[in-house]
């Protein structure tokens, strides 16, 4: 039975995958599951996703429509997948494979749109026009919506922010860092989690945990802070490079590294230093449905 309420959404990491059903009607998640991804296996990946969809319709009694959030995005000249961290999705016809498997049409799009459209819909952005939501986690990836419409652009590549260089890098900056996509000092190798922790380690000559560096940060540790310090002079250059180009009226934060409060605290309190106006009224929140986002998000693709 087709149920027009209930959408199911799929949210696929490099550690896990996670499906769940969202009710149109109420806005709750009625279903959820997680499993393991399989790694570097194209075919486990098509088998792991379409018995999560198989298993989950048996449970619900329902056939439902599908919408799936990736770490990449389809191509629109080769409609194979591009540019995922998960490199054995590359260069493969994800959506025309999963559409034969599953026998109907299923939507696809870059996880950090998902994430986006959700918070946009009904989370932290969801009394704004404009939304910019950044995932800072392992990865940086970011979306953009406008009326709660995701914004691709005409090559898909709208809100790929997190493989451009560094703005304004200061003199300790110098130098260059090599990123999985093939380029130099993408704002990934700077601002994500793992960028951290690889920081501390090359100036400090000692391997810590991202947590321990914040908390140790909040303590007073001085090295912690040294580091902490650096990070939020860098996500202010982001988001004001951001704010010049895009101007959104909020910038709607998820991943592991939203709970750092010193972003929404003291990253406004310097991006004036490069903004272009001198000031700006940009909005940064966290994120309200956290780690649901983005399995939610995919699920509102396919809402008529």
């Amino acid at each position: 039975m087709k149920n027009t309420n209930i959408n199911l959404g799929i949210d696929l990491g490099g550690t896990k995958i996670e499906i769940a059903a969202l009710d149109f009607s109420t806005n709750n998640i009625i279903y959820r599951h997680r499993i393991p991804s399989p790694q570097n296996v194209y075919k486990d990946t098509l088998q792991a996703i379409s018995d999560l969809v198989f298993e989950t319709e048996q449970k619900l009694g329902l056939e439902c429509q599908v919408g799936i959030g990736i770490p990449g995005s389809i191509s629109s000249l080769s409609n194979k997948v591009r540019n995922a961290n998960s490199i054995w999705l590359n260069d493969k016809p994800l959506l025309n494979d999963l559409s034969k498997i599953l026998r109907k049409s299923i939507k696809i799009e870059n996880d950090a749109n998902c994430f986006t459209i959700s918070e946009a819909t009904d989370g932290a952005g969801a009394n704004y026009n404009s939304v910019f939501g950044v995932i800072l986690g392992t990865g940086v990836g970011s979306g953009i919506v406008i009326n709660q419409q995701i914004v691709k652009g005409s090559n898909g590549l709208a809100g790929e922010w997190g493989h451009n260089p560094l703005p304004w890098k200061t003199k300790s900056e110098k130098g260059s860092k090599d990123c999985w996509c093939g380029k130099t000092d993408c704002i990934e190798k700077y601002i994500s989690g793992p960028s951290i922790e690889k920081e501390y380690l090359k100036i400090f000559g000692e391997k810590k945990p991202l947590k321990i560096i914040v908390d140790k940060c909040l303590k007073g540790d001085e090295n912690c802070s040294l580091l902490m310090d650096q990070f939020i002079s860098r996500v202010a250059r982001c988001f004001a490079s951001v704010i010049n180009f895009l101007d959104p009226d909020v910038i709607v934060i998820g991943g592991g590294l939203s709970n750092i409060e010193r972003i929404y605290t003291d990253v406004p309190k310097i991006w004036s230093k490069w903004i272009f106006s001198g000031k700006a009224e940009t909005k940064i929140l966290k994120a309200i449905h956290g780690d649901s986002s983005g399995v939610r998000g995919a699920a509102w693709l396919n809402k008529n």
